[in-house]
Parts: C-alpha cells; sequence; structure tokens
C-alpha cells in the first residue's frame, strides 16, 4: 500500500475546522440569547395591562400557529419513537414550564430581580447536559461557570436589591429547572431534527394545554391593553418563543452543549440594560464593573474544552 492509502492515514479534520464549527455554535448561540434578552422587561411591561396568564400562554399559542404553519408548508416528516418523549419535555419544559412561571413572578418583581434567578440558567442547562450526555468537561469549565453564576446574582442584586425568598423566587427556580431540561433535551434532537423543527414540533405538542390555559384567561379577565402592551405580547410571541429558538438550538446542537449554553450568562447583563432603556431602571458604574465580570467568566466557560481521548497510532 502506498502512504497516501486510506487504511494507513485515515483522514482527520483540521484543527482549524474544529476551532470554526465552536465559534460558529458560539455565535448562533449568542444570537439566540440576544432575541431572549428582551424577553423579561418586555414581560415585565405587557403584565402591567395583561394577564400574566395570558401572556404566558397566549404567546405559546401564537408561536404554535406559527409552528404548525411552518412545518405544513414545508413538510416536515413526523418525528418517530422516543423522539417524541425527547418533544414533551422540551414543550413541557420549553414552553409550558417557563413562559408562565416567569410571567406570574414579573407581577410580583421588577425584571432586574427576575434576572437573578435566571441568571442560574445556563449553570442548570450545563447540569442536566452533563448528565443527560455524559458530555465531558474539564475542571476550569464549572469553576468558570460557577463564578459566572455568581457574578451575575451580584450583578443583578445591585440592580434589584437584597434576595428576599418568596412566591416569585420560587416560580422562577421552577421555570429555571425546567427551561433547563427543555434546551437540554431540545439540542439533541436538533441534531436529528433540525434546530427549528425542533422547537416547531415542541410547540405543537404543548399548544392542546397552553390552549385550555389561554381560553381560560380570556373567560376570566379579557386582554384589554394599550399599544405598548399588545407590541410585547407580539414580540415575547414570535421572537422570544419561537425565532429566537431557531438560533439557540442551532447554536446548542454544534455544541458542545455544555459550553454554549454558558453563552447565556450575558443574557442579565443584556436584559438590565433593555430593562434601563424601556422600563427606566439605573444602571450605575457597579453594575458597569460587574457586567464586565459577568462577560469574562462567560468567555472563561466558553473556553474551556473537554479533555479528548488521544487519537490511536496510524
Amino acid at each position: 500500500m502506498t502512504a497516501q492509502s486510506s487504511a494507513i492515514a485515515p483522514e482527520r479534520t483540521p484543527l482549524s475546522s474544529a476551532t470554526t464549527t465552536a465559534w460558529t455554535g458560539l455565535a448562533w448561540g449568542f444570537l439566540g440569547v440576544a432575541a431572549f434578552s428582551l424577553t423579561v422587561p418586555l414581560t415585565r411591561i405587557a403584565v402591567a395591562e395583561l394577564s400574566p396568564l395570558f401572556i404566558g400562554a397566549g404567546r405559546a399559542v401564537v408561536a404554535a400557529a406559527l409552528a404548525g404553519a411552518a412545518l405544513t408548508l414545508t413538510r416536515q416528516r413526523l418525528p418517530r419513537g422516543r423522539q417524541w418523549l425527547g418533544l414533551t419535555v422540551v414543550g413541557g419544559g420549553a414552553v409550558i414550564g417557563f413562559p408562565p412561571t416567569t410571567s406570574f413572578a414579573l407581577t410580583e418583581v421588577p425584571a432586574s430581580h427576575a434576572a437573578v434567578v435566571i441568571a442560574l440558567l445556563p449553570a442548570v442547562t450545563a447540569v442536566i447536559a452533563v448528565l443527560r450526555t455524559g458530555e465531558r468537561t474539564i475542571p476550569r469549565f464549572w469553576v468558570m461557570a460557577g463564578a459566572g453564576a455568581l457574578a451575575t446574582v451580584g450583578f443583578a442584586a445591585t440592580q434589584s436589591g437584597a434576595l428576599q425568598a418568596g412566591r416569585a423566587d420560587l416560580l422562577l427556580l421552577i421555570g429555571v429547572v425546567l427551561c433547563a431540561a427543555g434546551y437540554a433535551e431540545g439540542a439533541l434532537l436538533a441534531r436529528e431534527l433540525g434546530p427549528w423543527q425542533t422547537i416547531s414540533w415542541g410547540l405543537v405538542v404543548a399548544s392542546p394545554v397552553m390552549l385550555v390555559l389561554t381560553v381560560g384567561s380570556v373567560v376570566q379577565q379579557p386582554p384589554s391593553g394599550g399599544p405598548a402592551a399588545w407590541a410585547c405580547f407580539v414580540y415575547v410571541s414570535v421572537i422570544s418563543m419561537y425565532l429566537g429558538f431557531f438560533a439557540w438550538y442551532h447554536g446548542l446542537a454544534i455544541g458542545p452543549m455544555t459550553t454554549v449554553s454558558q453563552v447565556q450568562l450575558v443574557q442579565p447583563v443584556l436584559s438590565i440594560m433593555w430593562a434601563a432603556l424601556l422600563v427606566g431602571e439605573q444602571i450605575t458604574w457597579l453594575t458597569a464593573l460587574a457586567g464586565l465580570a459577568v462577560i469574562g467568566c462567560a468567555g472563561g466557560a466558553t473556553s474551556a474544552r473537554g479533555r479528548r481521548a488521544p487519537a490511536p497510532p496510524s
């Protein structure tokens, strides 16, 4: 055989290609995070006039209608076997769990306070991803992820004051755990079904429950709000609940999941900046320094790579 025989010298993926792929995943993840960053402040504006149950459930119904149309028009094949179970986790976590819990919580606490608890989402997603997939990480990843979570909590605390345990925080914690499970499972399904197909099917699976909740909220309290409240509702329905997941699940699917998930550490920073612009919350110099610390921790976590087994000798 010659030296060029594939039996002797198997083709290897260039290091630059692997690096490019990793940065592509991070870029898509950040695009999704940028879309999600407006969710908390806009929901805070909307719940001042619209029912939190209507916002939490109704936005999923709107997104499910868009998803059903997209799946039908593109003639997507039906999921098979265990994929339906995974889609149930996606729908239960990212659709049924997170939106209503945050909507109700935001009737009692400001957007910056909600960001305190939501800041834990990247760390919880990473833990679930490791448990679910066995994805290996190096110790530095966990150090930076933990530091990032603590820095984010400290950052948001400078805006919201003292952290007080209560119903709102409990709702947010429940939402974070459910959403993290939906993120991790959705990332796995995105590798099989595709990113936008995954969230689309997840919305369709959850739509019967959300439709019942929406109808109930309308009967109990007919929606009535001004243009600003309805504009916020449209954003959280179309972008936060649907289009933002296209980029987010695509980034998580490219992975590594534990690494890309840490990009969400910058979401509270962006959310509180939006809250300052849209809701009028103040940003101090201390907030700016804390924000830089959060971004630095996110960068450290995303640069951490799992150790790979050495390639066998040729």
